[in-house]
């Protein structure tokens, strides 16, 4: 519960510092900038080692893509049933199956599980949401985005290249090696610094307005995202007999609000931008109230 309060605080700073001419209209991209490059990398090297490959992790990696299979088959249909356009389609498939699973997932994990549930959080993140997010997402901005404007072959060698895959990678190759001391005490000072960096940007980039043309899309993207999606993974995890941390933090990664860069990226490939923005700001506020309300199911 601190943590969880601690994570409004800092939210509550970044709307703070969003009105003071002291901090420079990029302040958020900066803190987020440095949380991707220097603080999830080095939460990564240190929980890395801590993960015990088995079917425990296979079935924390498989669910992402199940969720993927659900999420673009019910937009497909909802688009069908009341004929959203093309560019609301596309910012649909592109933004809703991708989940905030390492900025927004990494601060309320460690919030409602604690430093345990990190190490599958991140098999979540890197073997699912971000290798979906390289392949599929590429073919989404091919078929949807304005053409010209991405090239597709630097999108998949961003992702590859991303700080967070490299850290991982490495994790991986140095499991047979235990840390030293100073350099877990170093890497655990360094991880620190991402919940704050993290939440304060989020303050910083919270939109309210609500635009009424988006109105339907949004909430069908978020009503999928938010709650079908995790409800159903918990659903299909329970009927199997399957629960344990693993199951627990797959579901609530599953309920993850959509993910800021995928929505930054229909903008650019001429998606409705509207739409885009409107899923991940209020799909981020949104989710203050729905992720409580998922860990009390589990």
């Amino acid at each position: 519960m601190t943590n969880f309060i601690l994570i409004g605080i800092f939210v509550g700073l970044g709307l703070l510092f969003r009105r003071l001419e002291a901090f420079p209209k990029d302040s958020a991209q900066v803190l987020n900038m440095f949380a991707l490059y220097v603080s999830l990398p080095a939460l990564i090297l240190l929980k890395m080692p801590q993960l015990h490959l088995g079917r425990e992790a296979l079935l924390v990696a498989v669910v992402p893509w199940a969720m993927l299979v659900l999420s673009v088959g019910l937009i497909l249909l909802a688009a069908r049933k009341f004929g959203w356009s093309r560019a609301k389609t596309g910012v649909l498939l592109l933004v809703v199956p991708v989940g905030n699973t390492s900025f927004m997932g990494v601060p309320m994990v460690n919030a409602f599980f604690g430093p345990k549930g990190i190490p599958y959080l991140i098999v979540y993140d890197q073997v699912g949401t971000m290798v979906i997010f390289a392949l599929y997402g590429s073919l989404i901005l091919a078929l949807y985005g304005r053409e010209g404007k991405l090239q597709i072959s630097s999108i998949v060698r961003r992702a590859v290249l991303f700080p967070p895959s490299i850290a991982m990678a490495v994790g991986l190759a140095l499991r047979p090696w235990p840390y030293s001391e100073m350099v877990s005490s170093t890497l655990h000072g360094i991880s620190q610094s991402l919940t704050p960096l993290v939440m304060t940007a989020i303050g910083m980039q919270l939109n309210w307005r609500l635009q009424r043309s988006v109105f339907g899309p949004l909430s069908c993207g978020l009503v999928i995202k938010l709650l079908i999606a995790p409800l159903m993974t918990l659903a299909v995890c329970r009927l199997a007999g399957m629960d344990g941390l693993h199951v627990d933090i797959a579901v609530f990664e599953a309920g993850m609000p959509p993910m800021v860069t995928a929505g930054a990226l229909a903008v650019v490939a001429g998606m409705e931008s509207e739409l885009a923005i409107a899923l991940i700001g209020v799909g981020i506020i949104f989710s203050f109230a729905t992720l409580p309300i998922l860990f009390s199911l589990l």
